[in-house]
């Protein structure tokens, strides 16, 4: 444990912020594993569920929660799976 004043404020700064980052990564990886259900069910709306997981991936990288790259990488392969799922469920209509 810190000793001095400043070290003790950066560790009680630095708990305070894991805890949010934490809340945010749990909940972009909520929402991302919801696109995925939903490209894998028939009867969901996947277009939807990605629009969601786009906001919360670009906000949680705005927040420096998870690096730009991650979050930009991350929306590129859902969407190339979304857009796979629609154009196979509309060939196969």
């Amino acid at each position: 444990m810190a000793n001095i004043k400043s070290a003790e404020k950066r560790n009680r700064q630095r708990i305070r912020r894991r805890a949010r980052n934490v809340a945010v990564l749990s909940k972009t990886r909520t929402f991302v594993k919801r696109v995925v259900v939903a490209i894998a069910d028939p009867k969901a709306e996947p277009t939807v569920a990605l629009a969601i997981a786009i906001k919360l991936l670009d906000k949680a990288a705005q927040k420096g929660a998870i690096k730009a790259k991650k979050a930009s990488r991350t929306i590129s392969r859902l969407t190339k799976r979304v857009n796979a799922a629609v154009a196979a469920a509309a060939s196969a209509k």
